[in-house]
């Protein structure tokens, strides 16, 4: 069995295998271009657990998660800007991360949705061996990692995204997203057409194109969202957010969007670009009142 401990408060925890048993649909090494993220893995920066209550006093709840996706069009992956440095801002926020490194266009479709859902069903499996709440765990995304994480919270029961191992039998879907700078839509004139490429190839058929605009699969179910992008973006347009925004809102889902007039794709955390910046504090703000991080 996997088993992952406490993060120590300065270093880098180590990676750990997505697929325990073995990846499904692997390629043979002679059509593998990226080797860095051929094999799919999780980061885990764990929190303690909760302190044990007093006598008399209700039992702590466990730390909420989040799978973090870093973006990169799906042709490669920012590790550190969008997935250790967000994981260690969750952890400042009370909450347990896990990075997700995901197979990327060597694979194509749907090996990212499969490894997205299959991070989600091994947090939820071993929650209680990790000190998590099975009921709050979440997924960020940065531009493509945005559109991955979308693809989860409205893709989960997609046949798709099974791989008929026994993960497929515990519950794929994430219980909150975060999407930063996401990509939506896979359709003209708003397509990120990079990371269509990537993804789908380069004459992907109507319907390919159909199934990964996720602005089109959301439903009452699909789980509450906190959208940031820019006004300015010049990589990945800004009505990405609004066409997801829009679609949840008409649902009935609980959102909540920050449009930044300035700031450039790819803003991350970074300080410097003025109240672009501060969306983390936003996201920290949405997170205590919507119960997911402790108030």
């Amino acid at each position: 069995m996997l088993s992952l401990g406490p993060v120590a408060a300065f270093g880098q925890p180590p990676e750990q295998p997505l697929w325990p048993a073995g990846l499904p649909g692997a390629l043979p090494p002679g059509r593998i271009t990226d080797r860095e993220n051929a094999v799919p893995t999780l980061t885990p920066f764990l929190l303690p657990p909760a302190a044990a209550p007093k006598p008399g006093r209700p039992a702590a709840r466990p730390h909420a998660v989040v799978i973090v996706c870093p973006g990169g069009s799906y042709a490669h992956l920012a590790m550190e800007k969008e997935g250790f440095v967000p994981a260690r801002w969750l952890n400042a926020q009370g909450l347990s991360a896990v990075v997700l490194r995901y197979r990327l266009k060597d694979y194509g479709d749907p090996a990212p949705l499969q490894d997205v859902l299959q991070a989600i069903r091994l947090v939820r499996s071993r929650a209680v061996e990790w000190g998590v709440d099975p009921a709050r765990i979440g997924v960020m995304g940065f531009s493509a990692g945005g559109h991955l994480a979308a693809c989860a919270g409205t893709l989960y029961d997609d046949p798709a995204g099974q791989t008929g191992g026994s993960y497929d039998a515990i519950s794929g879907r994430p219980d909150f997203l975060i999407l930063i700078y996401p990509v939506i839509t896979m359709e003209e004139p708003y397509v990120h057409r990079g990371s269509r490429l990537s993804l789908l190839g380069p004459h992907p058929a109507p319907a390919a194109i159909a199934a990964r605009s996720v602005e089109t699969h959301v439903t009452a179910n699909t789980p509450p969202a906190f959208l940031v992008h820019s006004s300015a973006d010049p990589v990945v347009p800004v009505e990405n957010s609004v066409l997801f925004y829009t679609a949840l809102h008409r649902a009935g889902v609980p959102v909540e969007m920050h449009l930044y007039r300035t700031g450039p794709h790819g803003f991350g955390m970074n300080p410097g670009y003025g109240p672009t910046s501060e969306w983390p504090q936003r996201c920290a703000e949405w997170m205590r009142a919507s119960g997911i991080s402790a108030p």
